[in-house]
């Protein structure tokens, strides 16, 4: 036998040799590691880390929560194309090999064998990836890759090729948080899957290689010859045809980064949902997939945003022009690049655009936006802009637009009523306002501020603030529980309050200093008389009145216990004020207000829903339950129709009706209703009047010096709460009323609210009759009687009343002596 034959024999032999001992570690290695393979089964249910998106209660999207950028979708949903783009430059044989493709894992094999121990690509498949991204660690060992491999061969054994594709596009990570591909596509173009372009399919199907480095918003020029071969090798396997790919090829990228779509401004109520759904769910709640719905009816927050904006906007410009917000020093030829540089510490606030100055001429100065938007503000629209010097003085108005603008400066433009842009500045003031349900207390809008951007704090919620007038009707109604009714006379004259242990005096006033003597009870709160207040006050006592106003909901610390309680001198936030003015809405109940009415999970199941107490007045269950006046006790008051015990409740729902439990006897409810309806028909808050409707009612509140700014209403079934005030207590200066500062942006809002809702007026209690009074004396009269005002008043009232008047001469003094306590 020759050399030759007997060399060849041996390497046979060896190589035959070779091959079985690698056969046998390899089943070795098997049957050491199959049995610790994890279950591939649970790949069929993935859960994905999905972030938590809220909603209003008509659908639409407030607000987004999450590290992570995700939208699952299913693999049928998802165009041909971009699977096609995903397969050439990924795994071409995807559809062919049985997980791991031996022809890429033999390359492999044969690189390592010759690149002298370098790293070199592993040919791993589309499958193997999948494998590597739920399953294994991310270190570099032959092991790994083993485990890999019998992985992505047990996988495709028990998966559909489809189910692992999906698994793959939903799973990869595509750089600036995006997770899938829905998400990239979003964030990347802005688009659906189905409308991205071949080119951008391709774009998108480079980026899990370098996500971080390679994606086309940090490296375009990387990312542009990526794309570029992921075409290329579409064409090479007959995805696409050849005119297809060099149209794409030539198409430019117009990668830009791209928020979430959100819907509908809602900032402030998105936070508090957010902390809400992080004391429920903990951290799940960012990659959970949860959807939670709010009692938000987007109509009208839409309506409260613009209002709280066109509100402090129209304050500020009564005060005139603090100055610039910024100033760039500029070279005598601009470009839009020195244009973007000036504004790249801006950005927009509260609906106002930075923008830059860049001429000043006799009759209009010009200004650039930061997107290349140029305007000319002319000096009809400069003629507000006189010098702030306080909030009570102003300097001269300017001539022409140099007194105001200088050429660098960089200023806020709002978009006026025909969409043109009109000089503006962040508003000095900030304000509040909130409307709920008064039936369930579902908060329908809440704005905490000019701008969440600006300032997180939520003054709708957080922000304790003296109501002032506003606060007189649940000082009116702990009085009514005392005997006065609405036609009760009381004095209103200057009275003076000595404190011996402290040896000071206390002389409350009105807001005018004019007094008009003895007046009804009626006529005191149209047209807000403080010191009528007072004096009730001090007839029912404050240690009293306290205990009472309670029962609206007030904890006893918000609560001073003297007589300045009658001026509005507790501490309150808006939404503790309309809740407290809701009572006077549903029939005496007290409602609590929440936002969040239900959530959903990842599959679209209802895992929470709110059953929030309901005032439900005529519900059987309220029936049933009692029927009568005596069987409740809030705060030692005794009001009857108590509330059964809260049903138990699960993601279902209640077993049974959830009823409010009565803060006030249903009959003061009506009266202080009344009289709150006739403030806005003939007294403080007639502006109102402008939405034509008679079954509105509020209060304006305006506190010492001018701090704080509210009106507080109702219209229909719906109560809000209007607030204007710096966040430092200083003044809003003189003339700034609740009715000038913040009954406009409460006229706003409720227009919306209310457009389309029929009046809803409350019926007449049992209890409460109707009597003929002297609009002077406030004694009954007979029918005919000149000058004979109707007025309600309770039952057992309006009997005092009349035996009080038996003789009329000796009663009416009688009466006067009852009330006329100063």
């Amino acid at each position: 036998m020759s050399l030759l034959r007997r060399l060849l024999k041996w390497s046979l032999t060896l190589g035959l040799i070779l091959a079985l001992c690698g056969v046998a570690t390899l089943a070795v290695l098997y049957w050491l590691m199959a049995p610790g393979l994890p279950s591939v089964q649970v790949l069929r249910n993935v859960e994905y880390q999905v972030p938590l998106s809220v909603y209003s209660a008509d659908g639409r999207l407030m607000a987004l929560f999450g590290e992570t950028r995700r939208t699952p979708v299913a693999i049928a949903d998802v165009p041909q194309r971009v699977r096609q783009a995903f397969i050439a430059i990924e795994d071409a044989r995807f559809y062919e090999h049985p997980g791991v493709d031996w022809r890429g894992t033999a390359r492999a094999v044969w690189l390592l064998a010759t690149t002298d121990g370098q790293r070199v690509p592993g040919g791993s498949t589309i499958t193997q990836q999948v494998a590597r991204m739920f399953f294994l660690s991310p270190e570099y060992s032959y092991t790994r890759k083993f485990r890999e491999m019998l992985l992505a061969l047990k996988m495709e054994r028990e998966l559909e090729k489809d189910e692992i594709l999906g698994i793959y596009l939903n799973k990869s990570f595509f750089g600036n948080r995006a997770y899938g591909i829905v998400a990239a596509a979003e964030f990347y173009y802005g688009k659906p899957l189905e409308q991205l372009s071949l080119a951008e399919a391709a774009t998108l199907a480079s980026i899990p290689k370098f996500p971080s480095s390679g994606n086309p918003i940090i490296n375009p020029e990387r990312a542009m010859i990526r794309r570029n071969y992921v075409l290329q090798r579409m064409f090479e396997l007959g995805f696409v045809d050849e005119a297809d790919y060099r149209a794409a090829v030539a198409e430019p990228d117009r990668s830009t980064p791209h928020e979430p779509p959100v819907e509908l401004e809602a900032s402030y109520v998105a936070e508090m949902v957010r902390q809400r759904m992080v004391d429920r769910y903990g951290a799940d709640a960012f990659t959970g997939g949860y959807q939670a719905y709010t009692t938000i009816d987007s109509r009208i927050q839409e309506a409260a945003n613009a209002g709280i904006r066109t509100a402090l906007l129209a304050y500020d410009r009564r005060h005139g022009w603090r100055g610039a917000e910024g100033h760039a020093e500029l070279p005598d030829a601009l470009t839009p690049s020195v244009v973007q540089q000036a504004l790249r510490d801006y950005r927009a606030l509260g609906g106002l655009q930075p923008a830059l100055v860049t001429s000043i001429g006799t009759d209009a100065a010009e200004v650039t936006l930061a997107d290349g938007q140029e305007a000319l503000l002319h000096m009809d629209q400069l003629r507000w802009a006189a010098p702030y010097v306080s909030a009570d003085r102003r300097g001269g108005a300017p001539r022409k637009p140099g007194d105001v603008l200088a050429r660098g400066d960089i200023v806020r433009l709002a978009r006026g009523a025909e969409g043109e842009f009109e000089l503006a500045q962040i508003p000095a003031a900030q304000g509040a306002i909130v409307s709920l349900s008064a039936e369930d207390g579902a908060v329908l809008a809440l704005n905490g501020g000019f701008s969440f951007g600006l300032n997180k704090f939520n003054r709708a919620t957080q922000a304790l603030r003296q109501p002032g007038s506003s606060f007189k009707p649940f000082v009116y109604a702990a009085a009514f529980e005392r005997g006065f009714h609405p036609g009760s006379i009381v004095l209103d004259a200057p009275v003076v309050f000595h404190d011996r242990s402290s040896g000071t005096s206390w002389r409350p006033s009105n807001d005018n200093n004019v007094f008009s003597g003895p007046m009804r009870l009626r006529e005191a709160m149209v047209s807000s008389r403080n010191l009528v207040s007072v004096r009730i006050l001090d007839a029912i006592g404050a240690s009293y009145a306290k205990r009472y106003i309670q029962g609206f909901g007030f904890p006893p610390e918000s609560l001073p216990e003297n007589l300045s309680l009658a001026l509005g001198t507790s501490s309150v936030p808006p939404l503790a004020a309309a809740r407290g003015y809701a009572t006077f809405v549903n029939g005496g109940y007290l409602i609590e207000p929440y936002v969040l009415a239900r959530v959903l999970d990842s599959n679209g199941t209802i895992v929470h829903a709110e059953h929030a107490p309901r005032a439900c007045h005529d519900c059987p269950e309220r029936l049933l339950s009692s029927g009568t006046r005596d069987g409740a006790q809030v705060a030692g008051f005794n009001f009857g129709d108590a509330a059964p015990a809260p049903a138990i409740e699960d993601a279902a729902g209640p077993t049974q009706t959830v009823l409010a439990p009565r803060a006030i006897d249903e009959r003061t409810a009506f009266l202080i209703h009344s009289l709150l309806r006739d403030v806005i028909q003939r007294g403080t808050g007639r502006g109102a009047r402008v939405l034509e409707r008679s079954d509105i009612g509020g209060k304006t509140g305006t506190t010492n010096d001018h701090r704080d700014a509210w009106f507080s209403g109702f219209g229909g079934n719906i109560v809000t709460s209007a607030w204007v005030g710096m966040d430092d207590f200083s003044t809003l200066g003189t003339g700034e009323f609740g009715a000038r500062a913040a009954l406009p942006m409460w006229i706003d809002t409720m227009r919306a609210a209310l457009n389309g809702v029929p009046e809803v007026h409350p019926m007449i209690p049992n209890g409460i009759t109707t009597v003929l009074i002297d609009s002077g004396s406030g004694l009954l009269v007979p029918a005919g009687t000149p000058g004979a005002i109707s007025e309600y008043m309770k039952t057992e009232d309006a009997a005092r009343l009349e035996t009080a008047s038996a003789g009329a001469n000796r009663n009416a003094t009688s009466e006067r002596e009852s009330f006329d306590i100063f």
